[in-house]
């Protein structure tokens, strides 16, 4: 029911839809009847002996054609005539129908989709990960696709399924009372039919998009990390996992697909035994010279008939369309009633000498229980100092600046920014005054210069030339055959990966942080490139707070101060020549990768 707000911005569509298909439904209902004219007056040897005893069309022929002064021939003609102008007149009421009952529904798509957007974009890492990427692909476009469908159908079938089923029995039971009886014996086997197969398809649904996320998520997963599938020659191992989950969704369609199978024999069968029995009837009744039974009656019987069945048949796909819906509606309810794990505060902060601080800082991620990633952490950073944090793989190094931005919180302890706790900031203030430079360097399918411009919306190509510039990227940038207009393939996947990195870099100098976050971002540099990007860093941007995760020494001997994790905590925390003379464990680092006085990857 939450969802339902979103259709109230197109409730005067959704209104007028059912008013309109009040129309054409009227239209298809009196056709019968008319053709019941034509076929008993216009066509019967003695029809024009038969319609002075009928009232209505007795009196239609008399008012156009004047009393006695007209032929069979004009009786089809009159009320063929009249038969088209209901069809187009219909037709009209259909078209606006279903144009109104497509904006309604669609625009409610339009709005959901984007509201479930910014909330999945307002989660957390933590959160999203539990969704997991291919179930949140499926809510977005499968599961709001079902929810388009559901509004759509229930707009134009509220009124036209019901309308057919009261409307064609009156209409039945206007004919001779026997067809109602027909009718009668044939909608409890209707029903009970649909009652069975709903009742065992509907819990399928939730099963089919479960089945389906896990497809999605394979399908992602191969495709993002093609290469190493590649790599290591995995290829028929992924298509074997594809095709396990692929068979599972087919499986369960199937199984949902069998159920629903039923119903069409089922009312096919109905259909014709409750139309031989309308024939059986009206023809046992003209033998006998039962008043009001012809030919024309037992025509539009049988239409009526079918006209119930079939509105029945909507019945059922609406129900149908519910049953999907009502999976769907609780999978994209689960993401709206999602509140977001961080939230966001109020405060800006305003500038300070001490940068960052940690106050004994305790965290471990989400669920998890046992010994905490971080411990015990104490650690102030000034303006314009570089940091380097160094240890080994595991020890807790990401996740100690992913508290920064609040990609997550601290379990204990306060950590704060310009000397407010980051838990008090407003998360977009807060994340403006920081750039995030991560080691797998995530890029879009766009130019460079606009890949660069995502760290500043408003960037100027002097600002982008400037940073690409600092980050030792502008040489193989202008060599490109567009320069910075060139197309980057997706994920940069026609770039190298130290150009890929040199690119991420320039987007996080573009914005001139307060804080900028090295996370291993010059892996793939060689050491000279990183060595000007240092000395670029320390020339242009002097104000700006450098943290610098590295494994390299050489890459982080020249910070001011290098904190050293072992163990989830900071053991020491001082420059190069210092921790050479206080840290075992630096010095274990440093004596293992460098040789003769050189790195070892030199």
């Amino acid at each position: 029911m939450k969802l339902v707000k979103y259709i109230r911005p197109y409730l005067f569509f959704a209104l007028i839809s059912p008013i309109l298909m009040i129309g054409e439904v009227l239209g298809d209902l009196s056709l019968p009847y008319l053709m019941s004219y034509i076929v008993d007056y216009g066509i019967a040897e003695n029809g024009l002996e038969l319609i002075e005893k009928a009232p209505l069309p007795y009196g239609v022929m008399n008012f156009l054609y004047g009393a006695g002064n007209y032929s069979q021939l004009n009786i089809i003609i009159t009320f063929g005539l009249l038969m088209l102008l209901i069809v187009l007149v219909g037709g009209f009421f259909g078209t606006l129908c279903a144009y109104t009952a497509a904006r309604a529904s669609q625009g409610f798509g339009h709005d959901l989709r984007c509201a479930a957007y910014r909330r999945v974009m307002s989660l957390s890492i933590e959160q999203t990960d539990n969704f997991t990427t291919g179930s949140l692909v499926t809510r977005m476009t499968n599961d709001i696709s079902m929810l388009i469908e559901f509004v759509e159908m229930v707009i134009r079938m509220c009124v036209r399924s019901p309308m057919f089923l009261i409307g064609g029995t009156i209409m039945l039971i206007s004919l001779n009372i026997k067809f109602g009886v027909v009718l009668l014996c044939s909608l409890p086997l209707l029903l009970g039919t649909l009652i069975f197969v709903l009742s065992k398809s509907v819990p399928l649904y939730s099963v089919v998009q479960k089945k389906l996320d896990k497809v999605n998520s394979v399908v992602q997963e191969n495709v993002s990390g093609a290469r190493v599938v590649k790599a290591y020659v995995r290829e028929d191992y992924e298509i074997g996992r594809f095709t396990a989950a692929n068979s599972e969704l087919k499986d369960i369609n199937l199984r949902v697909l069998k159920l629903m199978a039923i119903i069409h024999p089922v009312l096919n069968i109905i259909q014709n035994f409750a139309i031989i029995a309308i024939i059986l009837i009206g023809g046992i009744d003209i033998s006998e010279g039962v008043a009001g039974m012809s030919v024309g009656s037992i025509m539009a019987g049988i239409t009526y008939v079918t006209q119930v069945i079939m509105s029945v048949m909507m019945v059922t796909m609406l129900f149908n369309s519910i049953s999907r819906a009502i999976a769907s509606g609780k999978r994209i309810s689960e993401i709206m009633d999602s509140d977001p794990a961080i939230k966001s505060g109020d405060k800006n902060g305003e500038a300070n000498d001490t940068v960052i601080s940690f106050e004994n800082v305790s965290f471990r991620y989400p669920g998890t229980s046992g010994r905490p990633v971080l411990h015990g952490i104490n650690l102030e950073v000034k303006r314009g100092e570089t940091l380097a944090v160094i240890g080994s793989t595991g020890c807790g190094k990401t996740s100690l600046v992913n508290l920064i931005p609040r990609f997550y919180d601290a379990t204990e302890g306060t950590v704060k920014v310009n000397g407010t706790d980051v838990k008090e900031y407003d998360l977009t203030a807060l994340r403006k005054k920081i750039s995030s430079v991560m080691q797998k360097s995530e890029l879009y399918s766009d130019t460079v210069e606009n890949n660069i411009r995502w760290g500043k919306e408003d960037a100027t190509p002097t600002e982008i030339k400037e940073a690409a510039e600092t980050a030792q990227a502008s040489d193989f940038i202008e060599h490109l055959p567009e320069g910075y207009k060139s197309f980057i393939a997706e994920k940069g996947a026609s770039l190298s990966g130290g150009q890929k990195q040199r690119i991420s870099i320039a987007r996080g100098v573009v914005r001139k942080p307060e804080i900028l976050i090295f996370d291993d971002a010059t892996s793939a540099l060689d050491l000279a490139t990183e060595a000007k990007l240092r000395r670029a860093l320390s020339e242009k941007m002097k104000d700006t707070t450098v943290i610098m995760i590295a494994q390299r020494i050489a890459s982080v001997k020249e910070a001011d101060r290098i904190a050293v994790i072992e163990d989830g905590t900071i053991k020491h925390c001082a420059p190069h020549d210092e921790l050479m003379k206080i840290s075992e464990t630096y010095r274990d680092i440093y004596d293992s990768q460098m040789k003769n006085g050189g790195d070892i990857n030199e």
